[in-house]
């Protein structure tokens, strides 16, 4: 089983007199299986790549993005169904506030106040009915995070675009999308700002002061990805677990089955003991489950230390103690936890710095527990176990290809 948290690494914070959250945070379940397992550093993004969840989730599935990255939304397009011919692209579609500061619009939250999914599909639904076509597709998602297509539209893979979540609080004007296609992107996105000004869904929250989803931002663009199945290629059958599509779809092409939790949200309020109670299930009946969990990373990109120290508090006491003492049950285990990337709560965005992880088997649940460790970024560089080539961190896990010294 792999159990990953988002997001969860991070830098020292003068708040927390120079610890990280990790640091700071209760985590005696993480901790135990530092103490006892086979504690490291792994970089999960290649050096000369962006930091994003796409490239560090196929790095820990075992692909090389040198190799298989084509971009992050046709892996969000297999989650949700969406087939994509060869001369289609795919482009992730946020819903997102934007307001005006000094005559320039900013991005105030890449997230539109967390708009519900109820919310977000009726708005995407009314704007493919306005906007699309037989050569742009809208598709609604989970919460803001939404999906455009754009059929033999290949002039657009070399567009430059940017993640939302990197410019919040900043001026979009340098960030819009710039290059080859840039035009239709473009007149898109303006478009849908004037159809979602007097939308019935930002006038009912106006009154309820929330924020408005009152633009769209288009990036992470990219065409099919051609990937060998994690199932084929060591022989399992296994199932993901995560509200996020992202995840869903590198499972989709992984060949696992994607297993949906009622009332998993992807933030603080999601569902974590059925994350845990399904993830257990799975593995009853399957040789590999991958568990994600979006909390830290949200916390981070907002900024707030309390929640991102409760995210992983949650992480730590409703996922990894849950499963910890599931796993009992079984006389051989393995158990890979991690976070993708760190998402430094300065930075309010991804970093591609190395991340620590742990390997925890039943036979280490019999080892005395060293006590000077703990799972964080220190802990885990003082172990002196390295693995530069992220991708390779899979392959060391499902066949056990590890020192025997911890």
């Amino acid at each position: 089983m792999v159990l990953l948290g988002d997001g969860m690494a991070d830098y020292p914070i003068p708040e927390l007199q120079g610890r990280t959250p990790l640091q700071a945070a209760k985590i005696p379940n993480l901790d135990r299986l530092s103490q006892k397992g086979i504690l490291g550093l792994v970089r999960t993004v290649p050096r000369g790549f962006s930091p994003g969840s796409d490239v560090a989730n196929l790095s820990i599935f075992g692909y090389d993005p040198a190799r298989h990255f084509t971009g992050r939304a046709p892996l969000e397009a297999a989650s949700m169904g969406v087939q994509l011919n060869p001369a289609d692209v795919a482009f992730r579609c946020n819903l997102l506030t934007v307001s005006e500061k000094k005559g320039q619009a900013i991005l105030e939250d890449f997230s539109a106040g967390h708009i519900s999914t109820e919310e977000a599909r009726e708005i995407i639904m009314d704007m493919g009915k306005l906007l699309g076509n037989q050569e742009f597709n809208f598709y609604p998602g989970v919460s803001y995070r939404h999906l455009m297509v754009w059929r033999r539209g290949q002039q657009s893979l070399s567009l430059k675009t940017t993640p939302p979540h990197d410019i919040t609080g900043k001026p979009i004007r340098e960030y819009l999308p710039q290059g080859e296609g840039q035009n239709e992107i473009l007149r898109l996105m303006e478009e849908a700002q004037k159809f979602l000004l007097n939308h019935p869904v930002n006038q009912t929250r106006q009154r309820a002061g929330k924020k408005p989803a009152n633009a769209i931002w288009l990036w992470g663009q990219g065409s099919a990805p051609a990937l060998l199945p994690l199932t084929k290629r060591y022989g399992l059958k296994g199932s993901v677990i995560s509200a996020v599509d992202l995840m869903k779809g590198i499972g989709f092409y992984a060949g696992l089955e994607i297993v949906n939790v009622p009332g998993a949200t992807g933030y603080l309020d999601t569902n974590y003991a059925g994350k845990a109670e399904y993830a257990l299930r799975e593995l009853s009946k399957k040789d590999f489950v991958y568990v994600h969990v979006e909390a830290p990373d949200e916390a981070s990109h907002n900024g707030n230390l309390k929640d991102k120290i409760q995210a992983i508090e949650d992480f730590d006491g409703k996922i990894v103690g849950p499963i910890l003492r599931g796993l009992e049950e079984y006389e051989d285990f393995r158990l890979l936890v991690l976070p993708d990337h760190p998402t430094p709560i300065v930075l309010k965005t991804h970093s591609p710095d190395p991340v620590p992880f742990v390997i925890f088997s039943a036979e280490d649940a019999r080892r005395p527990p060293q006590r000077d460790r703990s799972f964080d970024e220190v802990s885990a560089q003082k172990s002196g176990l390295f693995i530069e080539r992220g991708h390779e961190l899979m392959e060391k896990f499902i066949k056990g290809f590890f020192p025997l010294s911890r």
